[in-house]
């Protein structure tokens, strides 16, 4: 029962906690479109293809617009995918890729919108057709940006995991990337040791020409123990570049940059919680005694995983086997609620370290 208590905190953490990535723009589908939209707002959908370049060029700037008036009572910024929903596009009278429409509010009757495809006309557009006075947001960026003057402090720097994009700001795949690069940074931004950066290596010729690069994007990864650089020749897509950062640096995120379940787990002192578990009352003061040596000798980022083995194999011995389970529900239902990615990053590692206590039991 206790077990099961366990796993319902968790997927009830997963769905209540906010995505540090998610885009602001409404996603609708067949089901979904008619519900949302001629409503008590008016609308702007854009109707697009996954494999369309120009709809991957519109992204930025129309999740640019979407952040704006995400607080716009009046207005609805949304898309709909017309590959997966081909209904509704046809309804609709789409034939090319991106379009475009406004529904006024409480119509279904669109008008087509004809004009220049950047955040500010949008933003012009939609302040005019639904009477509101919206100022384009200014977005946060997580990705580093680097020049000639920054580039060896940041990449050079051996306490750093550094993965680097070398862009031209004229190059059609860079614009393609640079929305899904800015979410692998927010992924990570947690992550005190691992930078996501980029360079106009157009603007900065010698330094792309010193680490051999031919061609925009290119992707150069470097580690803390290799600061020659390696080629990144994965996928483009977000889940490859997490898949790929975790993997390579020892880093547990998703793709919404949440903890994983796996982190904060040191499969050595796993073992010894087993051992602690299972021990009589005479034997775990010797078996503590051995998880707080084997806490001692990790270094780098699992040295503070160990502190925690070690503190809360103190507890579960001062407050008996029960101790684990009761806190593992407590700390799912206090995730449950809106805070700080620290404070959240804090208590998800506490969590996964007590469920291998609950495990165990």
């Amino acid at each position: 029962m206790a077990k099961s208590q366990i796993w319902f905190s968790l997927a009830l953490v997963a769905l209540l906690v906010v995505s540090a990535v998610a885009d602001d723009v409404v996603v609708l589908t067949e089901d979904s479109f008619e519900k949302e939209v001629g409503k008590d707002k008016g609308a702007l959908v854009e109707f697009y293809a996954p494999w369309c370049g120009h709809c991957k060029k519109l992204a930025p700037e129309y999740e640019k617009l979407a952040a704006s008036f995400k607080k716009a009572k009046s207005v609805l910024i949304a898309k709909v995918d017309c590959d997966e929903h081909k209904g509704v596009c046809t309804k609709y009278d789409v034939s090319g890729y991106p379009t475009i429409k406004w529904f006024p509010k409480g119509s279904l009757e669109p008008q087509k919108y004809e004009g220049p495809r950047n955040a500010e006309a949008l933003a012009e557009f939609v302040n005019k057709e639904g009477g509101t006075n919206v100022k384009l947001a200014a977005v946060p960026q997580n990705v580093v940006v680097l020049t000639p003057d920054n580039f060896d402090e940041i990449v050079l720097d051996q306490n750093k995991d550094v993965l680097v994009e070398f862009y031209a700001p004229w190059c059609g795949h860079c614009k393609s990337l640079a929305p899904v690069y800015e979410k692998v940074a927010t992924v990570f931004k947690q992550e005190d040791g691992v930078v996501i950066a980029n360079l106009d290596a157009d603007a900065h010729k010698n330094l792309g020409e010193k680490y051999g690069v031919s061609g925009f994007p290119t992707l150069k990864f470097f580690p803390k123990d290799n600061k020659a650089g390696q080629d990144y020749d994965g996928g483009r897509d977000l889940d490859d570049f997490v898949t790929f950062i975790n993997e390579k640096v020892g880093t547990s995120r998703d793709s919404k940059g949440q903890l994983t379940s796996k982190a904060g787990v040191v499969d050595s002192l796993d073992a010894l919680v087993k051992e602690l578990v299972a021990a009589s009352e005479d034997e775990k003061k010797a078996i503590l005694s051995r998880i707080e040596e084997e806490a001692s000798n990790l270094k780098g980022s699992t040295a503070r995983y160990g502190k925690l083995y070690s503190s809360l194999a103190k507890k579960y011995i001062e407050k008996g086997s029960g101790y684990a389970t009761k806190e593992a529900e407590r700390l799912g239902r206090v995730l449950s609620k809106s805070m700080s990615p620290v404070k959240a990053d804090e208590l998800t590692l506490k969590r996964n370290i007590l469920n291998t206590f609950v495990a165990s039991s």
